[in-house]
């Protein structure tokens, strides 16, 4: 009787076990869009992940050159006249359906909360088209619009073609096209008051105090450095369960992996419920 309400315990557990996994990996899924495995796809472009980690990194504690963009009304703006404050630098393509709309989505709640503690005159955000020349200041105004970004401190800028390739490679960002729009890291660049690049912060689903902290720390001349756990941050950057569908053109999500993650918590559970259950019976008498 004991064995069936533990067989029935296990049941359950592995149930929310394998819940809990699923939504995890479609969380990771939504961070950019490209392969699990790119020989499964080899005409695939895809973004070189280790190469893209490493020049994001490689920008840190450098200055940032001084470029001239557009704002949503046409008009120039100098990267240089955001000195004197931290500046929060994202990047984004108009044309994206699904992760720059959800990481602007998620920038801006981690932004209004970072608002409340620290006021909107202590920072400045700026999200920047790299996708030329179509995203031009006219499809900036109506990306900020369709995510009803107000804040006054947060501008929408676009580059001109000709210095796109010099911007991104400053800021530490790296993209390639795909079949499904950009395979690209996602990344929020923080630069300090005196044009230097001070910390990324990366993946999707940022909180507020993934930029409370590093923006007190500039705000009350108080730095502490980056940490170097590289690895956690590339295992919660990249995208592990999606794979490359080359019927439909499009990514999916790949299935195997809960299948995988099943089998081995099956076997896991398996061998100490084994355990226990022999432990158990030498303690029984007459067993």
């Amino acid at each position: 009787m004991e064995s069936i309400h533990f067989m029935r315990a296990l049941c359950a557990t592995l149930l929310l076990l394998g819940s809990a996994a699923l939504l995890a990996a479609e969380g990771d899924a939504k961070i950019a869009s490209r392969p699990l495995n790119p020989g499964s796809a080899p005409n695939v472009p895809v973004l070189d992940e280790e190469r893209a980690l490493r020049l994001s990194q490689s920008v840190v504690n450098h200055p940032v050159g001084d470029f001239t963009l557009l704002d949503r009304d046409g008009k120039p703006v100098r990267l240089a006249d955001f000195r004197g404050k931290p500046l929060l630098v994202s990047f984004i393509y108009t044309g994206c359906f699904e992760v720059c709309p959800t990481t602007t989505k998620n920038l801006q709640k981690a932004v209004t909360n970072t608002v409340a503690v620290l006021g909107a005159d202590r920072f400045n955000v700026i999200s920047i088209g790299f996708n030329q020349p179509f995203d031009t200041p006219s499809a900036m105004k109506a990306f900020a619009t369709q995510n009803g970004i107000v804040f006054p401190n947060w501008k929408f800028l676009s580059p001109a073609m000709a210095i796109v390739d010099d911007l991104t490679k400053s800021l530490g960002f790296s993209y390639t096209a795909s079949p499904a729009g950009f395979d690209h890291i996602v990344q929020v660049t923080l630069i300090d008051p005196e044009g230097k690049i001070y910390r990324q912060i990366y993946g999707e689903s940022l909180g507020a105090d993934m930029l409370v902290e590093p923006l007190k720390q500039l705000i009350t001349n108080a730095p502490v450095a980056q940490t170097d756990a590289v690895a956690d941050i590339l295992d919660r950057v990249r995208i592990l369960c999606s794979v490359y569908d080359p019927k439909t053109g499009q990514y999916r999500f790949n299935y195997s992996l809960i299948v995988e993650i099943a089998g081995f918590l099956t076997f896991f559970l398996y061998i100490a419920w084994y355990i226990w259950r022999g432990l158990r019976s030498k303690k029984l008498p007459g067993v």
